[in-house]
């Protein structure tokens, strides 16, 4: 089955309501697990800036420009289809009060778990 990864940007959520869209996220959250499509989930930290490895371990603080502003949350779901993550993205959208991005990982036999 698919992976996708819903998200949306740390700044994209409303901050008069984040106590009442942190138990909302939670409620779908729990739905996702109990339905048996929940991977992992959770929020890239703010507090801790990334960083660039090189191939020789040298280390660069920062990131690619293109991925400035990805700090938010996420959730990775296994489901039989798009239409299926829309659904699962609009929960996600209602509970946190912002639009979610939607996207589907690319299947690669040889990163899957038990893979040789």
């Amino acid at each position: 089955m698919p992976t996708f990864m819903i998200s949306f940007p740390k700044n994209a959520m409303p901050t008069d309501d984040v106590a009442a869209a942190s138990t909302d996220s939670h409620a779908v959250v729990a739905d996702a697990k109990a339905s048996g499509v929940w991977l992992c989930g959770g929020a890239l930290s703010h507090d801790t800036p990334p960083i660039l490895v090189e191939a020789d371990g040298a280390i660069t603080r920062g990131n690619y420009p293109e991925t400035e502003h990805i700090e938010g949350g996420f959730a990775l779901l296994s489901l039989p289809s798009f239409d299926e993550a829309v659904s699962w993205a609009a929960r996600f959208a209602a509970a946190c009060r912002c639009a979610q991005e939607v996207r589907v990982f690319a299947e690669d036999p040889h990163a899957s778990p038990g893979a040789d």
